[in-house]
């Protein structure tokens, strides 16, 4: 990456751009620097449909990001959602040359880029290679490989495929806009970067991350990712239901979902009435606050039982398999009022908010500390551990370096010997068959 002090994290969301600069304090906690947010124009439930639209309001973000940080961005770390995402679990395996040498770092890379080789269906590429288990000359559940001996790797994969098309135009849409994409993410996983603990992924976890146009889930078990998936609703659906259901326009449907919103009816009485002003001098619009819950719950029953379909199809019914920590909401649909309660109530699962405020320094601003920005969080964590693992390798790189140059000089010295033996021995022979 270009910078080595700050790094950027970007998410192209339906609803909104968000570009977050930010560091790592003394503390190893992520300072924001600055923030960028645009209305999102361009893109429809995750996917890029105008590129043009799409630039601009990621010029706009980047913009304000740039003015309130002080700083140049550059380079970003992105992330990709929408339904064109699947997930599929694959093993493979790489038998080593010598198998007397212990498995080092440079043999599961090789495992993942054989991985990556993976021949897909036409138009689809390989976002992420996820090793899960290892195993190691046949023995099993192997965690970590680094430092054993054995001459077969075995790895099963959780590997995460996207339209070509799509990431495509993701970086048509960056270069465009004077940016260089340094890594690409799959937003669910951003998401569980910033708002899950180490404890709830080993325990067991789903996280779901109700965006503006899709819905996220990421399954964890035993500190592994297991599971992923795109829905493709989100919260713009509702506002379009409750638009459609009310007869009134989308600016208000917004608000009064934000405003009065509820995802569970029983909340309120039949006699909670909200008035919105007309359109143009007509009368003013009479809504029921019941109505209004009724046409929410409506729909986000819809998008919590998919959601559930896939937690059900990841296996959560096996007792190996079971999610002890139930499950976590996040985005900007997890803030609708009787949320929490009413994902309880269908899935049965202890469920919480989760907010990115955990890895973020004291000094943040209250905004960013909000389930709305899990994503753009975990995008810049993504960013900055991608720094820290540059300058690391930068830095081995160097000792390897001056190590060379040492042999090297030492190297010298020998071969300078040699040179003199082999000097003197042919001279002998010069001597010899001259006298010859």
């Amino acid at each position: 990456m270009g910078q080595t002090n700050f790094s950027v994290g970007l998410d192209i969301g339906t609803t909104k751009i968000v570009a977050l600069v930010g560091q790592k304090n003394e503390y190893n906690k992520v300072e924001i620097l600055g923030l960028g947010k645009s209305k999102s124009l361009g893109v429809h439930r995750g996917v890029v449909n105008n590129i043009t639209q799409t630039i601009q309001s990621i010029q706009q973000a980047v913009e304000d990001a740039n003015s309130n940080s002080g700083s140049q961005i550059s380079d970003v770390v992105v992330g990709i959602a929408g339904q064109h995402i699947r997930s599929i679990q694959h093993s493979d395996y790489i038998t080593r040359e010598n198998p007397e040498s212990v498995i080092d770092e440079g043999d599961i890379q090789r495992l993942i880029q054989q991985v990556y080789k993976l021949v897909m269906l036409p138009g689809e590429e390989i976002i992420h290679v996820l090793p899960q288990e290892y195993k190691v000359d046949g023995q099993g559940e192997i965690k970590e490989p680094i430092g054993m001996h054995g001459g077969r790797l075995e790895a099963n994969f959780h590997v995460v495929v996207g339209q070509v098309s799509s990431i495509k135009n993701i970086g048509r849409c960056i270069k465009s806009a004077g940016l260089t994409m340094a890594k690409i993410t799959l937003e669910p996983l951003a998401s569980s970067e910033a708002v899950l603990s180490f404890e709830e992924k080993e325990a067991g976890v789903a996280l779901i991350d109700i965006g503006g146009g899709t819905t996220d889930l990421a399954i964890f078990k035993d500190g592994i990712i297991r599971h992923t998936a795109v829905i493709p609703f989100g919260g713009n659906v509702i506002t379009e239901d409750i638009k459609e259901g009310c007869s009134i326009i989308e600016k208000q449907a917004e608000l009064l979902k934000i405003k009065f919103g509820s995802a569970w009816p029983g909340e309120n009485r039949d006699t909670e009435i909200v008035s919105i002003p007309g359109l143009q001098g007509r009368d003013p619009k009479e809504i029921s606050l019941k109505t209004l819950s009724k046409i929410i719950n409506a729909r986000v029953v819809e998008i919590i039982e998919q959601a559930f379909l896939e937690i059900k199809n990841y296996g959560h019914n096996d007792q190996k398999k079971k999610l002890i920590a139930g499950i976590v909401l996040t985005g900007g649909g997890s803030q609708l009022k009787h949320l929490k309660q009413l994902v309880e109530y269908i899935t049965g699962m202890d469920t919480r908010v989760g907010y990115p405020s955990e890895h973020l320094a004291g000094n943040t601003q209250e905004a960013v500390s909000s389930p709305l920005y899990a994503t753009s969080v975990g995008l810049l964590m993504n960013a900055l551990e991608e720094v820290s693992i540059n300058t690391k390798t930068e830095e081995t790189a160097e000792e390897d370096l001056t190590q060379f140059e040492n042999e090297r000089e030492v190297g010298d010295d020998v071969s300078q010997q040699r040179k003199s033996i082999l000097d003197r021995f042919g001279e002998k022979l010069k001597e010899f068959l001259d006298n010859a």
